[in-house]
């Protein structure tokens, strides 16, 4: 009989697809690199959405946004909604989810009540009793703290408080590391939820940029490496196979990382993207308004409070924009070495022969790319293509890129698959694992990119080809179309040309045929 492999799913956020050593030698990630060259790097793979909830949904439950139910920052996964965890236990796997997950929101409602929002986020009572089970994982320990924000609670902060006291330290000195809550998040109408956050330090009003003051081996990262060193480790003497979910939080700004990641890279070092001066004349307003100091036009897509992610001036100073960079370098290069310590133990446990490594981010990042500064509202292949790579000794190719299209909604059924589960009809997802395996060189014609945001006005589309890219919106008849083959960087919108209607109304019908058929 052949033996069930094992799957080790390792996740950052907001990691830009080209800022990675095998495609960026100024930054040094060798563990990431060493990976690749042990497996196959995918170079045109995609989210289901920019942001964050909706394709974490998406990699776990095979759907798109549009059918998981979790679309949009700030709303919610249904517990009903079935994920590969509960599939995989019926295979007989046990399954460990460390780290971020986000299938709820931060800010809960009677609407989307969440485990992952104030007050429980820092019930730190709750978290010690509660590891699962949770959207299928047997085992889970969590974390939200992103860096500087102080919505610190859950798993992570009972670590820091345990690890503090065997030191002989004081177990609130981690209150220091971490500021405020963004204002939206103040608790001033809930006398419970304040006094939680101010038991737990959580109205601490420290603010940093750049260098982090927190000490390294209290750091999320080392957090994640710990934990998923002792999964894996549980896993061996279980003699089981096992799913475990490494889900790390860099490089997600604010641009924090404690030294010496924080110097590693002179920001006089740093190059600006090159962008040409006009790169978003052609583009929808809320692209052209990105460049002005307009501090109220963003507020025309919101509704009952609710916000567009990344709407607003990206305007910034030179020297501001090359710190940027540099810290966020910094963050990568960290995370790569603590990616490292995980796979130093899947080497020393033994376990490389039989373990499925799949590594990748959640969605991308603007890093100065078209002059744009952030993730959201956006439709370039810096916000929706993602890094990655997929390593099984023996198994699948060494040493190769592709350039097949992937879609996050094809991990879950691909990982069904390769552990000899059938893939469940209601998945959207397409088993990738002939292309992984290297039997065919691609089975994906398309992939969608969904972008709606939780009660507001901005709805985008992307449906992308292996040469074409269009995008469409609700409420405007303004759009994109981009040849990647003539036009890699996206610097010339072809949806008002008229020598491109005609392929403009073409892609629009493969597109409405491709959705209807998710």
């Amino acid at each position: 009989m052949v033996k069930q492999p094992n799957i080790l799913f390792i996740t950052c956020d907001q990691l830009n697809w080209m800022n990675i050593g095998y495609n960026n030698p100024m930054i040094k990630t060798p563990n990431i690199d060493k990976l690749a060259a042990s497996g196959t790097i995918y170079n045109r793979a995609y989210s289901s959405s920019p942001v964050c909830t909706p394709t974490r949904a998406s990699w776990i439950t095979g759907l798109y946004p549009s059918q998981h139910g979790a679309y949009a920052l700030g709303t919610k996964l249904p517990e009903s909604v079935p994920c590969i965890g509960d599939y995989l236990k019926e295979a007989g796997y046990s399954s460990s989810l460390i780290g971020k997950a986000h299938f709820m929101p931060l800010r809960g409602s009677s609407k989307y009540p969440s485990l992952e929002a104030y007050p429980v986020l820092q019930d730190l009572d709750f978290w010690g009793k509660f590891h699962g089970p949770f959207y299928g994982f047997d085992f889970v320990e969590l974390a939200r703290p992103h860096g500087d924000e102080s919505h610190v609670g859950q798993h992570f902060t009972i670590w820091m408080q345990k690890k503090l006291k065997r030191e002989g330290k004081n177990s609130d000195e981690w209150k220091k590391w971490f500021r405020k809550p963004l204002e939206s998040l103040y608790p001033e109408n809930n006398p419970k939820m304040k006094s939680i956050m101010e038991k737990n330090g959580a109205l601490n009003d420290k603010s940093q940029y750049g260098a982090w003051n927190i000490p390294e081996n209290y750091h999320p990262n080392s957090w994640i490496a710990s934990k998923t060193t002792d999964e894996l480790k549980k896993a061996v003497r279980r003699d089981k196979p096992f799913f475990i979910w490494a889900s790390f939080f860099d490089p997600h700004p604010p641009y924090l990382v404690p030294e010496p990641w924080a110097s590693m890279y002179n920001p006089e070092d740093m190059i600006l993207p090159d962008v040409p001066a006009d790169d978003l004349n052609d583009m929808p307003y809320h692209y052209r308004m990105t460049q002005t100091n307009d501090k109220n036009w963003a507020k025309t897509y919101d509704e009952d409070g609710f916000k567009v992610h990344g709407l607003g001036s990206h305007l910034q100073d030179t020297m501001r924009a090359k710190k940027n960079i540099a810290i966020y370098y910094g963050m990568i290069s960290m995370l790569d070495k603590y990616i490292g310590l995980i796979l130093e133990s899947i080497d020393s446990l033994g376990l490389k022969d039989n373990t499925i490594i799949v590594f990748t981010s959640d969605h991308g990042h603007h890093i100065g790319t078209h002059n744009l500064n952030a993730k959201g509202a956006f439709a370039f292949e810096e916000d929706a293509r993602v890094p990655f790579i997929v390593s099984w000794k023996n198994k699948f190719p060494s040493g190769k890129k592709s350039d097949a299209l992937i879609s996050a909604v094809d991990i879950a059924p691909t990982f069904l698959s390769l552990t000899g589960r059938e893939v469940p009809l209601t998945m959207s997802g397409i088993d990738l694992s002939p292309v992984w395996k290297g039997n065919t060189d691609s089975l994906r014609k398309w992939v969608i990119v969904e972008n709606h945001f939780q009660r507001t006005k901005f709805y985008q589309k992307t449906y992308i080809e292996e040469r074409y890219k269009i995008t469409w919106y609700m409420h405007t008849d303004e759009g994109e179309l981009f040849d990647l083959a003539k036009d890699p960087n996206e610097f010339s919108n072809l949806w008002d040309v008229p020598e491109y209607k005609e392929l403009k109304l073409q892609l629009l019908h493969r597109a409405m045929q491709a959705d209807m058929s998710k």
